[in-house]
């Protein structure tokens, strides 16, 4: 990692991943490319009077600072964001892989919320919730109408705090009440095991923190069940990205030596940077290599990756460079096309900014932003195809995105017509019965895809999708 960029700033390669920046206020200054326009400025604190003294109703000035910040970062683009006091504690419990709540993942079926799984050693595990109960109600707050921000909100909180949960299991057609004791809980983001003889499987579901380190146990623990693997599939499906160094350790993992990852580039020197396949670009300040452990045989396994439209930044970051340097046959679907760089900058003890302050480019000089990494094989979400998938947003639909900055973006009239047919399906499959619209849990010999990439490894016959289109796939170089 440039050293400088290191040093000042706290790096963001996700969704909801960041680093904590050091950079004071006279840096930010010095970093100011023009002079401020106090005209403008002058505006800005007549109509603060004028809101605040002719306003039908006080106004609490604190709240109009914050919205005025708030409002000037959102016009910028998806991404940038200005953190408030509890936005910035929840941003950086994204980036730990740690909250406070009760301890389990969820989803949304119906209307209510579904537990998809309690987290091993959680209090909801130790509660007894059980995969597919339903959540009706958080307290005394129904759930039906509620999003699943808001659900995650209610049910977080400080710890040794109680929540009340009203959970209806189908399976026995009874309602019961459950408290549970808020604790702090440690997310897993990496999964994995040997799927059959000779052949692994590692997924990874977030950029953390301890991802790494996770990552690195995993794959000691599978080579100790299995040390002759001929093949290895890293699973990055629906992984929304992370920190920076984490993707480039992980990268480093399967590459040679000092082979470069990502690139960066924007307007700041420091986010002008080439991030190698080293220890120096991915190691803690105060640890070792975090990677010294792992079996030499790491770097030449047959590898496949997979991929699909909710696999974003840190994700496309692995993808593009183990891509480009032919390291991996990438599977699945084309990736969502997050390839910006955010640096979040404190503004006090307890708010920040995060902004965008570069685009990532893969070792080629492509640019990843509003494009993504179009997959080597095509492969659909089941054997009937990905009828769906037209439906999911990509950087590309979001409001205000950033350009890739490589050429003009081109739209298909094709994909609003596959959406409409998609919307459709999505009709008739509400129709159906609960039980007959679960989808494969990854990990498991159902899950088509993965199937997939497992015939390819062992040489044979591949599923390849037919009916996918690739967003804007144009072969276009960055300019240096």
């Amino acid at each position: 990692m440039g050293q400088k960029l290191k040093i000042t700033g706290w790096v963001a390669a996700g969704a909801v991943a960041g680093v904590l920046t050091t950079v004071s206020l006279q840096t930010v200054a010095r970093g100011s490319l023009a002079p401020l326009p106090l005209e403008e400025l002058q505006q800005l604190a007549a109509v603060f009077g004028m809101v605040k003294s002719d306003y039908v109703e006080p106004v609490d000035e604190k709240k109009l600072i914050s919205d005025a910040i708030s409002g000037m970062v959102a016009g910028l683009d998806p991404h940038s964001q200005y953190f408030d006091k509890k936005s910035f504690k929840e941003f950086r419990e994204g980036t730990t892989g740690r909250f406070v709540g009760v301890g389990i993942e969820i989803s949304q079926e119906d209307g209510l919320i579904k537990v998809v799984s309690p987290i091993e050693g959680s209090p909801a595990f130790r509660a007894g919730l059980k995969p597919n109960d339903l959540i009706t109600k958080i307290d005394d707050t129904a759930v039906r109408g509620l999003s699943l921000n808001e659900a995650v909100k209610r049910m977080r909180g400080e710890a040794n705090t109680k929540v009340l949960l009203t959970i209806f299991r189908k399976d026995e057609s009874r309602t019961f009440p459950v408290t549970i004791t808020r604790e702090e809980i440690r997310t897993q983001s990496v999964r994995g095991k040997v799927m059959e003889p000779g052949y692994g499987w590692i997924r990874l579901s977030q950029f953390q923190e301890r991802t790494v380190d996770d990552f690195v146990k995993k794959v000691e623990d599978i080579y100790k069940e299995d040390p002759n693997l001929k093949g290895l599939v890293l699973d990055l499906r629906n992984d929304p990205g992370g920190l920076l160094d984490a993707a480039v350790a992980i990268s480093a993992a399967f590459l040679p030596e000092n082979v470069t990852v990502v690139s960066t580039d924007g307007q700041l020197a420091e986010s002008k940077s080439v991030y190698k396949a080293a220890p120096e670009f991915y190691q803690r300040r105060s640890g070792s290599d975090p990677l010294r452990n792992l079996p030499a045989a790491l770097k030449t396994v047959p590898l496949v990756v997979l991929v699909n439209e909710g696999s974003a930044s840190a994700s496309e970051i692995v993808a593009g460079a183990l891509q480009d340097h032919k390291r991996a046959t990438i599977m699945g679907s084309q990736t969502f096309g997050k390839g910006s760089v955010q640096t979040v900058r404190p503004l006090g003890p307890d708010t920040g900014l995060k902004i965008t302050t570069a685009r990532y480019y893969t070792p080629s000089g492509t640019s990843i932003q509003a494009k993504g990494i179009v997959p080597n094989v095509l492969i659909d979400e089941s054997a009937e195809g990905s009828p769906f998938a037209a439906l999911r947003m990509r950087e590309a639909d979001l409001e205000k995105h950033l350009a890739s900055g490589q050429g003009p973006e081109t739209k298909d009239p094709e994909r609003e017509k596959a959406r409409d047919e998609a919307r459709k399906r999505l009709e008739e499959e509400a129709k159906k019965p609960p039980q007959d619209r679960k989808v494969p849990e990854f990990g498991t010999d159902k899950d088509f895809p993965l199937m997939q990439a497992l015939n390819r490894l062992k040489g044979q016959p591949v599923l390849v999708s037919k009916t996918q289109v690739i967003v804007d796939n144009k072969e276009e170089k960055k300019e240096n």
